[in-house]
C-alpha cells in the first residue's frame, strides 16, 4: 500500500509541477515567476527584512519552487457559473491563488522603498537596480542592492532646555551612542524611551512626537552629528499651552464604572488598580493596571480614561464590562488499543468569580470504561478541583480511581499550591509550586499480576506500591514572538527544575527515625520518593514567508533517584511517541533504547525511562485562513539510567545511544478555528531502534516490509506539537 501511495503522490506532483504557470495569464502581459533580493556588498544586511519593503512579490511557493496554489487556480476551468469553478478561481477563498502579473511601476516604487529602508539604516549613499530575465512570458526579478559603507554617528547632543526633559534624554539606558551606526528605528525607541520618562513621572500631556532629531552629514566622512530637539511646532506653541505640556498632573479620583451584573468587590478592583489617588500621573503603572485588569477572567474589557478638572488634577474613569462568568463543557470519545475497545466522557464547570473578588473555580470529571480483550473489564474516574486567585496563587486537587478486575485497584490522590509571575512587557513567565504533592495508594493486586509483572522490576514497584511525593519545582519559559511583528522569526524555551523527598528525608535524618527493612525511610509506614529532575526545551520558528514556517525544536529531560529511592516513580518518568515527540509510534510505546515489547499488549510501565531527547523539524504552510498543512521529520528516543532486567537494552550508553535514536517521517493537516488547533498527523517509522537486536531491519522500507501495521501510525491532537 505504501507503494502505491507513493506512486499517486509522484503522479500529482509532477501533474501541478507540470501545468502551464502562465495559463491564465493575458496574451500581452507577463507572470512574475520569481523576485528576489540579493546585496551585493554587504553579508550583515538581511534580505528576509528587505523583501517586507517589496510591492509586488512573486505567487506564494512550497520548499522554495512548487506554486502549488497558482496550480490549483489553474486547474479551475473558465466556466465561472459553476460554484466549484468559483471556489478554486476566487482568491477570498484562499486555495488557488491568480497569477502574480508584472507590473513595472510596482518594481519602480519597490526600489524607492528599499533605498529609504536603507538610507533609514544608515546607508545614505544606498542604490537598487534591478537585473530582469524573460522566458516564455515568464519574469525572473532580482533587485541588487548595493549599500555602500553605513554612516556613524560622532557627535550625539541633546538640546532640551526643560530640566526634567534634559535628564531623561540623557540618563542612563540612552538607545543612542557615539560610534554606533546611524538608525531612525532606534531614533524612534529613544524618543518613546524619554516619553515613557516624562508621561511616567506626572507630565501627562507629553508626547513623543515633541520630540525630533537633527543630523548633519556634512562631515564628509560617512560621519553624521545628530542632535535631539523639540519639534519647530512645539516651540512655536505659546507659553500657556507650553505651561501645560511642562505641567506634573496628579490623580484626584479613580472611579469604578461596572456592568450591573458585575459583581467584584471593590476592594479586589482597588489592589489591581495601580492608580491611586494623591498620586502623580504614570503612564507604566497605567500600562500596568491594563495588564492585571485584563488577566482577570470575570472581565471581558477595560477601559481607562482620565478628565482634566484643572488646577492639574486628573480624574480616572476605570470601565470594566464582564465576561461570561459560568461555562459548562463535555466530551465523549471512542478508542481501541491492543484489542481492548473503551468509551470515556468527561464534564467541566468553570465560575470565572466565585466568590465575588475574581477568583476562579473548575471543577472536572472524567470516566471511562473499557473491554479488554480478555474478557475482563476495566474502568477509571478522576475528578479535579482548582482555585485560582486574582494575585495568581492557585490550589489544586486531584483524585483518580482505577479498577482492573484481573490485576489491581490503584487510587492517586495530589494537590498542590502554585505561583506565577510575569513583569508587564516581560517576555519571561516564571512559575513556582511551593507544594507538590502526590499519594498513591494501592488496597489490592492479584498475587500472579505481582509475580509475572511487578517482582520483575524495580521502577515497576515504585508504580504499583504506596508511596509518597513531596517537592517543589520551578519553572521558566521565554516568548520571543513579536505581536506587531507577525512575520518576524522567533524562538521560544522552557525550563523546568523539580525536586522531591529532600525535607522529608532531612526530617528523618534529624529525628534520628528508624528506616525499614529494604533501608527506606517512611512517613506514615508509606515509602516517599527521592529525585531530581530537569527539562529544556527550544524552539525556533523560522518564518519564511507569512504563509510558510520552518519550526525546530529541540527537548531534554533527565530525572535521577537518589537516597531514599531506588527508581523514579512512574508517573514521573519519561514516555515516547505520540502526537508531540516521535510520531511514527504511538504514545508511549517507544523505547527505552533498543527495548522491544515482546507482550501482546500495550507495556506502558515497561515503555518509560529517565532520560529522554526529542529533535524535530516541521514545515508548515497556511493554505487557507483556518487550514493548514505540514511535513515533519522527528528523532529521539528515552532511556533508563539503571539497567533493570525487565528492561533490556534500555540503559543509557555514550557508545550506543546515537544508535538507539528512533527516526520518523509524516504529514500533517491542522484546522485553526482561534480558539483552538485541532491537528491529524500521519507518522511513518524511519529508524526502528527496537529492531536493531531482533531482526536487523531497523530503516523502515519498502524493501525491508515497511506496513501500515507496525510502521504507520495517525495522531488526532488539540494544538501544535511544539
Amino acid at each position: 500500500m505504501p507503494k502505491y501511495a507513493f506512486v499517486i503522490l509522484t503522479v500529482l506532483m509532477a501533474l501541478f509541477c507540470g501545468c502551464n504557470v502562465t495559463k491564465f495569464v493575458p496574451a500581452d502581459h507577463q507572470l512574475l515567476y520569481k523576485a528576489k533580493v540579493e546585496v551585493e556588498d554587504n553579508k550583515n544586511v538581511n534580505t528576509t527584512e528587505l523583501r517586507n519593503y517589496l510591492r509586488q512579490k512573486q505567487n506564494s511557493e512550497i520548499l522554495g519552487f512548487w506554486k502549488l496554489q497558482l496550480h490549483i487556480y489553474n486547474t479551475a476551468p473558465l466556466d465561472t457559473t459553476k460554484k466549484s469553478n468559483r471556489r478554486l478561481r476566487d482568491n477570498a477563498f484562499r486555495i488557488g491563488e491568480a497569477p502574480e502579473i508584472y507590473d513595472s511601476t510596482l518594481t519602480a516604487i519597490s526600489m524607492q522603498q528599499l533605498e529609504q529602508a536603507l538610507r533609514n539604516k544608515g546607508y545614505f549613499q544606498a542604490k537598487v537596480d534591478t537585473a530582469i530575465k524573460t522566458k516564455k512570458r515568464k519574469v525572473w526579478l532580482t533587485y541588487l542592492v548595493h549599500t555602500g559603507e553605513p554612516y556613524m554617528v560622532r557627535d550625539y547632543q541633546v538640546s532640551l532646555q526643560h530640566p526634567d526633559l534634559y535628564q531623561y534624554a540623557t540618563s542612563r539606558g540612552q538607545q543612542i551612542k557615539n560610534g554606533m551606526q546611524f538608525d531612525a528605528a532606534v531614533m524612534n525607541e529613544e524618543r518613546e524611551r524619554v516619553s515613557n520618562r516624562m508621561r511616567s513621572n506626572g507630565y501627562f500631556y507629553f508626547d513623543k512626537n515633541m520630540l525630533t532629531f537633527e543630523a548633519d552629514s556634512s562631515y564628509g566622512t560617512r560621519e553624521v552629528a545628530l542632535t535631539m530637539n523639540l519639534a519647530d511646532y512645539v516651540k512655536q506653541l505659546p507659553d500657556s499651552v507650553k505651561n501645560i505640556i511642562y505641567s506634573k498632573y496628579r490623580i484626584k479620583n479613580v472611579r469604578f464604572h461596572l456592568d450591573q451584573n458585575l459583581k467584584i468587590r471593590e476592594g479586589v478592583l482597588r489592589r489591581r488598580c495601580l492608580i491611586r489617588e494623591g498620586e502623580m500621573y504614570n503612564e507604566r503603572l497605567l500600562e500596568r493596571t491594563y495588564s492585571n485588569f485584563n488577566s482577570l477572567g470575570a472581565i471581558k474589557y477595560v477601559d481607562i480614561s482620565f478628565e482634566d478638572i484643572g488646577n492639574q488634577e486628573l480624574v480616572c474613569d476605570v470601565t470594566l464590562s464582564k465576561a461570561k462568568m459560568n461555562s459548562i463543557s463535555a466530551e465523549i470519545e471512542g478508542n481501541y488499543s491492543a484489542g481492548d475497545w473503551g468509551i470515556a466522557g468527561g464534564i467541566g464547570y468553570m465560575n470565572k468569580n466565585i466568590f465575588h473578588g475574581a477568583e476562579k473555580l473548575t471543577l472536572q470529571g472524567r470516566a471511562s470504561y473499557i473491554w479488554q480483550a480478555n474478557g475482563s473489564r476495566a474502568i477509571e474516574g478522576k475528578a479535579e478541583v482548582g482555585l485560582e486567585f486574582p494575585n495568581s496563587l492557585r490550589i489544586a486537587l486531584e483524585y483518580n480511581y482505577q479498577k482492573r478486575p484481573d490485576e489491581y485497584q490503584r487510587q492517586i490522590m495530589s494537590g498542590g499550591l502554585y505561583y506565577t509571575y510575569r513583569r508587564t512587557r516581560s517576555r519571561w513567565f516564571h512559575s513556582f509550586n511551593f507544594i507538590d504533592l502526590s499519594y498513591v495508594y494501592l488496597p489490592w493486586m492479584s498475587q500472579q499480576f505481582k509475580e509475572d509483572f511487578v517482582d520483575k522490576s524495580v521502577s515497576l514497584k515504585y508504580t504499583y506500591e504506596n508511596h509518597f511525593i513531596l517537592g517543589w519545582a520551578y519553572m521558566l519559559s521565554y516568548n520571543g514572538q513579536r505581536q506587531y511583528q507577525p512575520d518576524r522569526s522567533f524562538a521560544t524555551f522552557s525550563m523546568r527544575l523539580e525536586t522531591a523527598g529532600n525535607l522529608l528525608y532531612g526530617i528523618s535524618k534529624a529525628a534520628n527515625l528508624q528506616a525499614d527493612s529494604a533501608g527506606v525511610y517512611t512517613i506514615f509506614n508509606i515509602p516517599y520518593s527521592q529525585y531530581a529532575k530537569g527539562d529544556i526545551s527550544f524552539t525556533y520558528h523560522h518564518i519564511i514567508q507569512p504563509k510558510h514556517h520552518m519550526v525546530y525544536h529541540v527537548g531534554l529531560g533527565v530525572v535521577v533517584p537518589y537516597l531514599n529511592a531506588d527508581a523514579v516513580p512512574f508517573e514521573r518518568r519519561y514516555f515516547a511517541g505520540g502526537s508531540n515527540s516521535v510520531r511514527g509510534w504511538q504514545a508511549r510505546t517507544l523505547g527505552p533504547g533498543s527495548y522491544r515489547n515482546t507482550t501482546k499488549g500495550l507495556a506502558y510501565d515497561l515503555q518509560s525511562g529517565d532520560i529522554k531527547l526529542d529533535l524535530n523539524i516541521e514545515y508548515r504552510w497556511k493554505v487557507l485562513s483556518f487550514l493548514e498543512l505540514a511535513a515533519f521529520t522527528d528523532a529521539g528516543n528515552i532511556w533508563t539510567i539503571k539497567d533493570y532486567e525487565s528492561q533490556p537494552n534500555g540503559v543509557f550508553k555514550w557508545d550506543k545511544f546515537y544508535k538507539q535514536i528512533a527516526w520518523s517521517y509524516g504529514v500533517g493537516v491542522r484546522l485553526d478555528f482561534t480558539i483552538l488547533v485541532f491537528r491529524v498527523d500521519f507518522g511513518v517509522k524511519l529508524h526502528d531502534p527496537s529492531r536493531i537486536d531482533y531482526d536487523g531491519k531497523q530503516w523502515r522500507t519498502v524493501a525491508n516490509g515497511l506496513g501500515w501495521k507496525d510502521d504507520m501510525t495517525f495522531h488526532f491532537a488539540i494544538g501544535y506539537p511544539f
